[in-house]
């Protein structure tokens, strides 16, 4: 009798968890999460999972793994850092209140994630600077890296990268050996082959206005081309966006050292 009692005063007591908010998480999902996810958990892309009826507290716990880096996906570390404990549990109780999605379905690309500010460069290789090259052996291609010349002297000068500036990749895939593995030179890149796209980032004055703050890149717009310098279709934002989100310190920009030391 006295261990029930005693039961009763702790259950008493102990503190209840607050229940989520699913409108809080439904508001929050539709600033971020909708970018990749769908507005109602059914995603964008076969790359990305779909959200709607998943468990909410499996959602909250990838979500906390993704914030503390148990969990590796660099786009999501970087959305779920930003994430409090109640936006987590909002998020992932609304979502778990969504119906789960027939098969095959996608939710369209949010409209203002799906435009971009970025044209073709036309003329880059008279106009621009080559500043640096990487090797990309998962995917068995080499990227060239062009600035023009806005870019490169703010970046010499110490400077934040300002509205007008234009970083623009070339895509090769690299030459493969006999024992199909991609060929090195001399200088220790891969030898480029066929040319496959291109990628660029530029800034304008406004720009960033439409883009949700969780994913905002300042001004930052991102773009894919194809070879015949045409914008690839169904190229969404968001996940240059996110990518991009963390460095904020360097421009929003993975290559802003070497830039700096373009000749």
């Amino acid at each position: 009798m006295r261990r029930l009692i005693g039961l009763s005063i702790v259950l008493a007591v102990a503190p209840v968890a607050q229940a989520a908010d699913v409108e809080a998480g439904k508001v929050k999902a539709a600033a971020v999460c909708a970018a990749c996810h769908g507005a109602a958990g059914v995603s964008v892309s076969d790359a990305i999972p779909n959200l709607a009826a998943q468990r909410a507290g499996y959602l909250e716990a990838q979500l906390k793994a993704l914030k503390e880096g148990t969990r590796k996906n660099p786009i999501m570390n970087a959305i779920a850092a930003q994430l409090s404990a109640e936006d987590m549990g909002n998020v992932a109780a609304y979502f778990a209140s969504q119906p789960g999605p027939a098969s095959g379905t996608k939710s369209a690309f949010l409209p203002n994630l799906a435009k971009t500010g970025v044209t073709f460069p036309e003329g880059y290789k008279g106009t621009f600077t080559k500043y640096h090259t990487i090797n990309f052996p998962a995917t068995r291609q080499v990227r060239y890296y062009y600035a023009n010349a806005a870019a490169v002297a703010a970046a010499k000068a110490g400077q934040p990268l300002p509205d007008g500036s234009v970083l623009f990749v070339e895509v090769h895939a690299a030459k493969l050996g006999a024992d199909n593995k991609p060929a090195t030179g001399g200088d220790g890149f891969f030898a480029a082959d066929k040319l496959l796209f291109y990628t660029a980032m530029a800034r304008g004055a406004g720009w960033g206005k439409d883009i949700p703050e969780m994913l905002r890149n300042s001004d930052w717009n991102y773009a894919v081309f194809t070879t015949d310098k045409q914008h690839r279709p169904g190229v969404n934002q968001a996940e240059c966006l996110a990518c991009h989100k963390p460095l904020n310190t360097v421009s929003y920009t993975f290559t802003l050292k070497q830039l700096a030391a373009a000749r």
